[in-house]
């Protein structure tokens, strides 16, 4: 009897112990939630625009935790648009704010997504582990969590983005041959035609950084609209007869970014998923995070930076692609140079000016200059996974260069929306610096 007492009281003890555990919640974590809420976004084919609002809002939240606890970072309300400051715990007590942080990107990138089911799986897989490690912090962490992510849930409802579902789609003008027309092979919509009525961040109004007008529209040999249309042809020809393992393919390719490809065999079509732009810069912070060795809030203040970035970029770009409603290069090459033309990008479905890629990437690499340094060597293997090969950069601006001309080698986008593209992004790279206070050092 006596030494069952002792094996009862020994049996408590060790299972007292075992949920008291501390829980410990490393950069990984959120790499690894990052990385969940991508796969599902392929899943689901997210368009670019709307893939940067599932990044950015679930950073933010994040963010505005560890802001709370760590007196590095300054919290967000106040500079980014009707952001208002989050609910202050009731007590320290029992509170992770590491683990609430997570738990609040959890459950807003669970609200965000189609396939909700993905990401509860997910989320209640971890919440055992947090549970059974140590019950009392993990049920003090999570009702805080929720608590904050109910609080952004009602910003975000204010975006305008449940409102754009509802508006018109684009109407296509098949006499204005300037205009933007559906494309091969599957002659979509164009997409996110009211995305400029989206909330931005930090940008006054959409059209803060309105670029200049594309070309005029002209089809005589010695205008320059005319030119860098015979350049998207001349170039993608000179490229292919170099064969599929030319240098200027394999840069089409890894910064192809398209989640609308659509392949045909036979009477079928189907859809070939992959990440977006933002997807794609989203991938290289985690990247560069991992090389500098971040910790837990160094990691959150980098995604947030960069999701903020391309949030806004993709707002200013839409803002003129459908403003200017320029035609794509294969329109036109089909019709007057080359009807059995194709492009060795698929054209994505939306207007050609300015380049989304370009105006995101230079964007981002702006912001990832700023946190990282100027000179931040990479090996860039966002793709892999895609069957591409890893690719090395010596800097931010070098990746974000090599995603701008992609377009080009791809036959997508005249040099035009290219190169102002490019130059709409780093304006905003730099505005975002000057006027976002994140960082007390």
């Amino acid at each position: 009897m006596m030494k069952r007492c002792i094996y009862i009281a020994v049996f408590a003890l060790l299972s007292s112990c075992k949920n008291d555990e501390p829980i410990v919640i490393t950069p990984d974590h959120f790499h690894n939630s990052v990385d969940k809420v991508v796969g599902i976004m392929i899943h689901d084919i997210f368009s670019p625009p709307v893939a940067s609002r599932v990044f950015a809002y679930p950073n933010i939240a994040a963010y505005e935790i560890i802001a709370l606890r760590d007196g590095k970072y300054n919290s967000l309300s106040g500079q980014v648009s009707q952001l208002k400051e989050i609910p202050r715990p009731k007590s320290d007590k029992n509170l992770n704010y590491d683990l609430a942080a997570l738990i609040t990107h959890i459950d807003l990138s669970r609200k965000l997504i189609f396939s909700e089911d993905k990401m509860i799986s997910y989320r209640d897989s971890l919440y055992q582990v947090w549970e059974n490690k140590n019950p009392v912090v993990f049920d003090a962490s999570k009702a805080y969590a929720l608590e904050v992510s109910e609080h952004f849930s009602e910003w975000m409802s204010k975006d305008n983005y449940k409102q754009t579902r509802t508006m018109s789609k684009y109407t296509i003008n098949t006499e204005d041959m300037s205009k933007w027309q559906p494309t091969p092979p599957a002659y979509m919509n164009g997409i996110e035609p009211h995305w400029n009525k989206i909330r931005p961040f930090l940008l006054d109004s959409a059209s803060q950084f309105k670029p200049i007008p594309p070309p005029n529209f002209s089809m005589k040999e010695d205008s320059k609209f005319y030119k860098e249309l015979k350049e998207v042809y001349d170039v993608s020809n000179a490229i292919t007869e170099k064969g599929d393992t030319s240098e200027e393919i394999a840069i089409a390719q890894f910064w192809d970014c398209n989640p609308y490809v659509s392949v045909t065999r036979g009477h079928l079509m189907f859809a070939t998923k992959k990440i977006t732009p933002g997807a794609h810069w989203i991938g290289i912070t985690k990247i560069a995070s991992k090389k500098s060795d971040f910790n837990v809030s160094e990691t959150i203040f980098a995604y947030t930076k960069t999701s903020i970035a391309i949030f806004d970029a993709f707002i200013s770009c839409w803002d003129e692609k459908y403003r200017s409603k320029l035609v794509r290069p294969e329109t036109l090459i089909n019709k007057h140079f080359n009807d059995n033309w194709k492009p060795i990008l698929q054209t994505p479905p939306f207007p050609e000016y300015t380049s989304g890629h370009s105006v995101v990437s230079n964007a981002a690499s702006t912001v990832l200059t700023s946190i990282f340094g100027k000179d931040f060597q990479f090996d860039d293997h966002t793709e892999v996974e895609f069957g591409l090969p890893v690719r090395s950069f010596k800097s931010f601006e070098a990746a974000a260069e090599e995603a701008t001309i992609s377009r080009l080698y791809g036959g997508i986008h005249f040099r035009s929306a290219i190169e102002v593209g490019a130059k709409q992004g780093n304006d905003l790279g730099d505005f975002m610096i000057d006027k976002l206070n994140m960082s007390n050092e």
